[in-house]
């Protein structure tokens, strides 16, 4: 079985933090300590990306099985950030026994925009995927600048995303393609509307990835669906508006 590295914090309930393309688990490790305060939080590396195995090929159905394979066997509360939302939506589909509840924080169901649904522009995406090939460093720069466009803050979000992508190794560039494919080709809203579990989605008003604008469709594909918008975030809020973050999610939790 493949190995996944995580961390624990904290005692109580399980959650566990799925993180975003191209990162790695330490993103979360202060707002982690945080939210360990009110239950038991696993932040788990996703295949290929910091300290985890590889596997092939980085399908959503293998990562899904991979990360559930690697915890233990109990119901949880899942919170998955950008790709991570895309990632727990799939678990929520193919293993709803292992999901109590879901925090999908600065995710889209459809990633890429369509006519009749808010998303980012599929060109930008190709883009990025161009850019893998050319120079995969300056990419990934280019992408974390766009995560904290428009904040006031941008300059210090920045250099701590930048400190905490690049404190491990970066995924190779078929692991960060395939990550793009994923995005730009998974409609997770037919999972959505089926789901049962409580369901609970955090955007930033400033966001350039995710339209604020999902936030008026998510609660017709299902009416449990809670939206909270925090105005001055963009694509980080968990860095930006910590407390914010930490005061909606340990509110969903039940722990608040």
């Amino acid at each position: 079985m493949i190995k996944l590295h995580s961390e624990t914090f904290g005692q109580g309930a399980p959650v566990v933090l799925v993180h975003g393309w191209a990162m790695h688990s330490g993103i979360w490790r202060d707002f982690a300590k945080a939210l360990a305060r009110h239950c038991r939080v696993t932040c788990i590396d996703l295949p290929g990306h910091g300290r985890s195995e590889k596997i092939s090929p980085f399908t959503l159905e293998q990562i899904s099985l991979a990360l559930v394979n690697s915890l233990p066997e109990q119901p949880c509360g899942w919170l998955g950030w950008s790709l991570g939302a895309t990632i727990v939506l799939d678990i929520a589909e193919r293993f709803p026994e292992r999901v109590n509840s879901l925090v999908l924080l600065a995710g889209n169901p459809l990633f890429v925009q369509t006519e009749t649904w808010p998303g980012m522009e599929a060109h930008l995406l190709d883009a990025f995927a161009d850019g893998l090939n050319d120079n995969c460093q300056a990419t990934l720069l280019r992408f974390l600048a766009l995560q904290v466009k428009g904040l006031t803050d941008y300059k210090v979000i920045l250099k701590e995303l930048r400190e905490s992508v690049f404190g491990c190794d970066m995924p190779d560039s078929q692991v960060l393609q395939s990550g793009l494919d994923i995005l730009k080709h998974s409609d997770l809203r037919p999972a959505l509307a089926k789901l049962k579990c409580p369901v609970s989605v955090i955007l930033g008003g400033k966001d350039a990835l995710i339209p604020v604008a999902i936030g008026r469709q998510l609660p017709l594909l299902n009416a449990g669906c809670e939206v909270n918008i925090i105005d001055k975030a963009g694509h980080v809020p968990f860095l930006s508006h910590q407390q914010e973050v930490l005061a909606i999610v340990s509110r969903f939790l039940g722990q608040g």
